[in-house]
């Protein structure tokens, strides 16, 4: 299993950073090269902190201190594989522009599938498979990655249900119990309305589970599986337009994975689908 790269552990959590850890965060992403040879003294001084905070900045990635976060960082910036997207300029032309574009969603599925979690995935999976019924909610653009999800486990043999309604979404929660799953899309895991449905799920004793990019969220901390998605943001192009293709292979991939969970049943459910949608193309 890929191990998650350094950069997309950092921006990932970035948005849930104290201020410090954001100023420290903010060099690192700017000088990667140089952090990677410099001494924890070095940056600390750069920065105007303490040798203590830089390493309690590491151990709160994951790591066991500076010295290991930094031979990371200098494996990762040493190999040519391993590239960001340059921000688009007004000089670009059009084909540069669409390029970045490209290189930036192809960047962020890339850090998505570096923070893949199987356990979390496996069981998130068979929680799908076992519950009576599964909600899938989102506001705003989330709501798109959700309407997707619903439209794709209508094909496999999860009974699902979905609205685009915010009162019709508190409805349906209120309606499950620890037998049911909710899954709410949240870029940001500050949505007010998703923190309701959340809270909701909470008292109903329903399992949650969040996909987000920001795993320290005040969504995430209230979720019983954590599903991460990462993104690059680029100009007139937000974060939150380019998660939803993290958010979406994410789907796909639980979708692929409870299908062959019970292949027979999958399969039934798929040809239903298909010829009841069958009416509505031409004949060849």
């Amino acid at each position: 299993m890929d191990q998650p790269s350094v950069l997309a552990l950092i921006k990932s959590s970035y948005k849930d950073m104290t201020s410090t850890d954001q100023l420290i965060s903010d060099y690192i992403l700017n000088h990667t090269k140089e952090v990677s040879m410099s001494t924890i003294s070095d940056i600390a001084d750069e920065l105007g902190t303490a040798d203590s905070t830089i390493f309690q900045y590491a151990k709160k990635l994951g790591f066991n201190g500076f010295t290991e976060f930094k031979i990371r960082l200098y494996s990762e910036s040493s190999n040519p594989t391993i590239s960001f997207h340059e921000n688009i300029v007004p000089e670009d032309s059009n084909y540069q522009i669409v390029s970045k574009v490209f290189d930036s969603s192809i960047q962020a599925i890339k850090d998505t599938k570096s923070l893949i979690d199987e356990k979390v995935y496996t069981d998130v999976a068979n929680l799908m498979v076992q519950a009576r019924q599964v909600c899938f909610f989102g506001q705003g653009g989330s709501s798109a990655v959700a309407l997707d999800a619903y439209h794709k486990f209508l094909r496999s043999p999860v009974n699902c249900k979905f609205s685009l309604d915010s009162h019709i979404q508190l409805m349906l929660a209120s309606l499950c119990d620890h037998r049911d799953c909710i899954v709410i899309i949240s870029h940001t895991g500050k949505s007010y309305s998703a923190l309701e449905l959340a809270e909701l799920a909470k008292t109903n004793n329903t399992p949650i589970v969040v996909i987000t990019s920001a795993p320290m969220s005040p969504l995430a901390k209230l979720a019983d599986y954590v599903l991460v998605s990462t993104a690059e943001e680029i100009s007139y192009r937000s974060e939150s337009l380019s998660s939803r293709l993290s958010q979406l292979a994410i789907i796909d991939s639980l979708f692929v994975i409870t299908m062959f969970r019970n292949e027979e049943d999958a399969k039934k459910t798929l040809s239903k689908i298909r010829h009841s949608i069958s009416i509505t193309k031409l004949d060849k």
